[in-house]
């Protein structure tokens, strides 16, 4: 591989302030000739070295390892580099950031069988309902409603369309009755959903006449986990409100019923979204070609 060394320098400073714009002003250039010279550097490797958004930087693992190699001697550098666009096989540690609430990627089958089908890819999934962003936490991707996605990520659909749905225990609509309009849930108990300890319950969103509206409730249970809101409603708590994929096994047997369906609407769904498509890792491209192909067959069948 020919690699106009020269370029090195670039990668080194970029990797060290974490910043196209500090690495410019350390080496007396510009940014955009710092940021061109990376992207020769990667176009050479045949591999992304660094991760860049709007708000951040952070090194790929491909872009540590050149970084630790870089104290070694400058001939060895060259077979270091040789090495990191030599092996395209899908291997390494594959970090992945997962809303608590996207049932079609946390169910298992999907996760299942992508490491079925790559053995050598170590799986590490945080689920987690906070707004963080992927790139400076270390995450190659995230899973995530598409209407909150970040406008500069990469996302491909995991699912269709999503609606909303409240539901409750057949025993619990017996007692106190089946509401007819959403402005009758202060008169219910509910469960509700919360993203973090320090904030205010979510809010549940219904639409009438064409017209989109909240309605904030007083929950008497909260949580941040879909599992408990799960549990409660179906030991007749009260009346809880999520995706409606989560609570389609128990409506279809019974365990649950849905109610004021007529106020709610699709809206997008989830996303497998990611900072950069260019240069690819060989272990994020594997989890996108399998998204896709998973994606297919779920809509086939």
């Amino acid at each position: 591989m020919m690699l106009d060394l020269n370029l090195l320098p670039l990668f080194l400073a970029v990797a060290e302030e974490q910043s196209f714009a500090a690495a410019a002003r350390r080496l007396g250039v510009t940014r955009s000739a710092v940021s061109q010279g990376v992207q020769r550097l990667e176009n050479a490797c045949g591999i992304a070295l660094v991760v860049r958004t709007t708000r951040s930087v952070r090194l790929t693992e491909s872009g540590t390892r050149l970084l630790a190699m870089l104290g070694r001697p400058m001939a060895d550098i060259g077979a270091a580099l040789e090495d990191l666009g030599g092996d395209i096989r899908p291997a390494g540690h594959l970090k992945i950031a997962v809303t608590s609430i996207a049932d079609a990627f946390l169910s298992g089958p999907l996760l299942g069988s992508f490491a079925e089908a790559h053995p050598d890819i170590t799986i590490d999934v945080t689920v987690t309902d906070e707004t963080w962003d992927i790139v400076s936490r270390g995450f190659d991707a995230g899973v995530r409603l598409g209407e909150v996605i970040e406008k500069d990520m990469v996302a491909i659909p995991l699912t269709g369309a999503q609606c909303e749905a409240v539901v409750a225990s057949p025993a619990y609509l017996a007692r106190h009755g089946v509401p007819q309009h959403p402005k009758e849930l202060a008169q219910h108990r509910c469960i509700g959903w919360r993203p973090a300890p320090d904030e205010v319950p979510a809010p549940w969103e219904f639409e009438e006449d064409g017209r989109s509206f909240d309605v904030a409730i007083t929950p008497q249970i909260t949580t941040n986990d879909l599992r408990l809101m799960l549990r409660m409603a179906l030991a007749g708590a009260g009346l809880t409100y999520a995706v409606r994929e989560t609570f389609e096994p128990y409506l279809e047997s019974g365990e649950l019923v849905s109610v004021l369906d007529g106020y709610l609407k699709p809206y997008p769904g989830f996303y497998l979204y990611f900072p950069n498509r260019r240069n690819m890792a060989p272990k994020l491209r594997a989890l996108v070609d399998h998204v896709q192909r998973y994606r297919r067959d779920q809509c086939k069948g």
